[in-house]
């Protein structure tokens, strides 16, 4: 299979490729669901609730979204097997700087544009990381589920002293308003950590490195035995070698990967240039790395799923062994039609929220070929994208100004049909699970 470059819709795939198609895949015994939650940090920002003046609390959105995950998993009668949170969970920092990076001789210098915007506050312990607790205390042991950080669920971020705001923005170089930078994890282990009653102890949570910053997970759905890899923004090296012997302990399962940041809107493996990690700390890996240090050489990867950047995106490339690897982009924190429902007017920075939408993947494993309803759903509106009639009225200008219509809906509701999974994983039996579980 050829790889696709700069993939920004579900339709460009199906002319291309013909993996992805706009049919619904029919639900069955051999059917599951995966929750996506992407960027839910405008929820949880401490300044979106009506205690600092704002028309409604952007926080219950979040719990209302957690309560409907709960309410449809496997284990109360529903059908989502695993829940994944791609990062980003809140939105503030409480540091300036970690101690790590200080003692490295990094230094921060000030940005006019996005001091005030991210300055350390108490409340991100007291208002939005409680929050996030109780979210996911929702589906706490009812499935396995994973969280990796983003760069917004470091204790600090900072603008690099090595890239300042230039004195002018140069639109073709975001680079030029300053490069951010990330660091130190304490209050993301505090709530996600290995050693929380989230995961310590779970059979289902079998790995982890850095704390929890990097987790793995095995589930069992569709007659099949999955491994998934959460990893942390910008994986060091660290990360991909403890992944690599994750995957050495379980091999050949059909393994899922998410990250925070790797797909841009275009559908190219590029960091933002606000916050490039790899460009400040050449110990992290930008997504092209990630992509050929880690995700190509490993069979039996076969989906990746990211946050971080504001729309949606996919590809399909070959690995190293020739085989499909579907990466999905979704991140929905600038949709804010829920301010515009209310009269909140809009001042010079449009203010997101993110209306509650949020992914689910529909695997259907019976046929030949396995295939994937990809569907984005808002609990706010109880609506799918593919049947609100004003979803690309919306959302389409801010997103995908260049698509048309049908592209714009296309990429929010399309079937990737997985080509060679049967071969490459086998036919999914109850023997083949039971073996599979027998794995040390």
């Amino acid at each position: 299979m050829p790889s696709l470059q700069a993939l920004g819709s579900a339709v460009a795939a199906a002319l291309l490729c013909g993996s992805l198609a706009a049919s619904p895949v029919q639900a069955g015994d051999d059917a599951f669901t995966i929750a996506v939650i992407p960027d839910t940090q405008n929820y949880l920002d401490y300044t979106h609730q009506t205690a600092e003046g704002f028309p409604f609390d952007a926080n219950a959105m979040f719990i209302e979204q957690m309560r409907y995950i709960a309410d449809n998993l496997e284990s109360e009668g529903g059908d989502i097997a695993f829940v994944t949170s791609l990062g980003d969970v809140w939105q503030h920092q409480t540091e300036k700087m970690d101690p790590e990076h200080r003692a490295r001789g990094f230094e921060a210098v000030p940005n006019p544009l996005f001091d005030g915007h991210f300055a350390p506050t108490e409340k991100t312990r007291t208002v939005e990381m409680p929050k996030a607790h109780e979210g996911f205390s929702l589906i706490a042991g009812k499935v396995p589920f994973s969280v990796v950080p983003g760069n917004h669920d470091y204790d600090a971020m900072w603008t690099d002293a090595g890239h300042p705001p230039a004195a002018e923005f140069n639109p073709r170089d975001w680079s030029s308003l300053g490069v951010l930078h990330p660091g130190g994890l304490d209050n993301f282990r505090s709530v996600f950590g290995a050693e929380t009653a989230f995961f310590k102890g779970k059979p289902w949570y079998v790995a982890s490195h850095d704390g929890g910053a990097d987790s793995a997970q095995v589930f069992t759905a569709g007659g099949y035995r999955f491994l998934h890899i959460g990893l942390q923004f910008d994986p060091p090296n660290d990360s991909l070698a403890w992944a690599a012997r994750v995957i050495a302990r379980y091999p050949g399962l059909p393994t899922i990967v998410s990250t925070h940041d790797y797909l841009n809107t275009q559908g190219e493996r590029k960091a933002n240039a606000l916050i490039d990690g790899h460009k400040v700390d050449p110990v992290h890996n930008n997504p092209q790395m990630l992509w050929d240090k880690f995700l190509s050489r490993h069979d039996q990867i076969f989906l990746v799923l990211c946050g971080h950047q504001h729309a949606q995106a996919a590809r399909v490339d070959d690995n190293a062994a020739g085989n499909p690897v579907w990466q999905l982009l979704s991140d929905y924190q600038d949709r804010h039609q829920t301010l515009v429902d209310v009269g909140y007017e809009m001042g010079d920075m449009p203010v997101g929220v993110g209306d509650g939408w949020f992914r689910m993947l529909e695997f259907d494993m019976s046929g030949d070929e396995p295939r994937v309803h990809v569907r984005t759903y808002s609990t706010h509106y109880d609506v799918r994208s593919s049947d609100l009639a004003e979803y690309a009225d919306w959302y389409r200008e801010k997103e995908k100004p260049g698509e048309s219509v049908e592209e714009f809906l296309a990429g929010d509701d399309f079937v990737i049909t997985l080509e060679g999974f049967t071969a490459r994983f086998g036919a999914g039996t109850p023997e083949k699970v039971a073996a599979a579980a027998t794995a040390p």
